[in-house]
């Protein structure tokens, strides 16, 4: 897809708009977790492929460390911004004052509640919510008791994510949800609120954490606990969390493609900014159910970025 795009914008916009170097703020919420570091990675391949002065931001999941970036990438008038937002709501001001200085923005895995974005690119999270409820109800025979840990509050993946598996799991009577707390999509606080979870509740059949990160985390607990069958399904499809669907420790992983993200976010700048309208204005990138059965298939298909 990607070399399909590079050469389409070719064809369209011609050699000479190529030649003339543009520079795009890439506003990544943050790098402390391997997806948006696969995410950032394969922005900055494709903008090399580009000749594109790419400006990375990492807002470290602060709202107003990142509203300050954009501002001040706007100041610098870069020619586009593509923005990861840490939060939906609390980067709309930034958002619209882009808008007004005639900066075209881009989001990226995450969405805003407001503003104007020429595009947006995701996964469709309430659908990977769905798969993984689906899945839970499957394995446990639409019996049992299972804890849930959410993303950080406020971002639209997990609440999307939640709505997807609260969905489907409120039509089984017989699945208690036990515990319902946020880990913010951190391993560390995976592990230490899954800790808390375990001591408190005797009985667990599965957990739903809304990302890999939380997942690997609520293993180790797992582990340490010395408790047996409990059933972890993760989020994102990073190599991590790939790695554990192989070591049978992760059941199913509801993967993503980061690197394929970030890079297909440039070329959707790029697009933007020498004036071609990128369709569909919305693109759902597609997500794949991680198991056993197909995960070396996957491997192969996707070498670590």
């Amino acid at each position: 897809m990607k070399r399909y795009l590079i050469l389409l914008a070719v064809m369209l916009v011609g050699v000479t708009a190529i030649s003339v170097a543009l520079t795009i703020g890439f506003c990544v919420s943050t790098l402390n977790n391997p997806f948006f570091v696969s995410f950032t990675n394969g922005a900055k391949a494709e903008a090399q492929i580009l000749g594109i002065n790419l400006i990375v931001e990492n807002a470290r999941n602060s709202n107003s460390t990142q509203y300050s970036q954009v501002e001040d990438l706007i100041q610098r008038k870069v020619d586009a911004i593509i923005l990861n937002p840490t939060d939906a709501d609390a980067l709309v001001p930034a958002v619209k004052d882009a808008n007004k200085a005639g900066i075209p923005v881009i989001t990226l895995d995450r969405s805003v509640n407001g503003g104007e974005v020429a595009v947006f690119i995701a996964s469709d999270n309430v659908a990977g919510g769905r798969m993984a409820a689906n899945y839970i109800a499957k394995i446990l025979k639409g019996k049992g008791d299972i804890v849930l840990l959410t993303g950080i509050p406020g971002a639209s993946a997990t609440r999307e994510r939640t709505k997807g598996f609260m969905e489907v799991i409120s039509k089984y009577p017989n699945i208690h949800i036990v515990a319902n707390q946020t880990a913010n999509f951190d391993m560390a606080q995976g592990l230490t609120v899954t800790e808390s979870i375990l001591v408190a509740h005797p009985k667990i059949d599965a957990i739903f954490a809304e990302n890999d990160s939380m997942a690997l985390g609520a293993i180790q607990a797992i582990k340490s606990a010395g408790r047996k069958g409990i059933i972890v399904v993760g989020f994102d499809g990073i190599p991590q969390g790939v790695q554990a669907v192989k070591e049978g420790t992760e059941a199913l992983d509801v993967a993503q493609q980061p690197y394929r993200m970030g890079a297909l976010g440039v070329s959707a700048a790029f697009f933007t900014v020498n004036g071609l309208k990128f369709t569909p204005a919305h693109l759902a990138m597609p997500l794949f159910p991680l198991t056993k059965n197909n995960v070396d298939a996957w491997i192969a298909a996707h070498p670590s970025h």
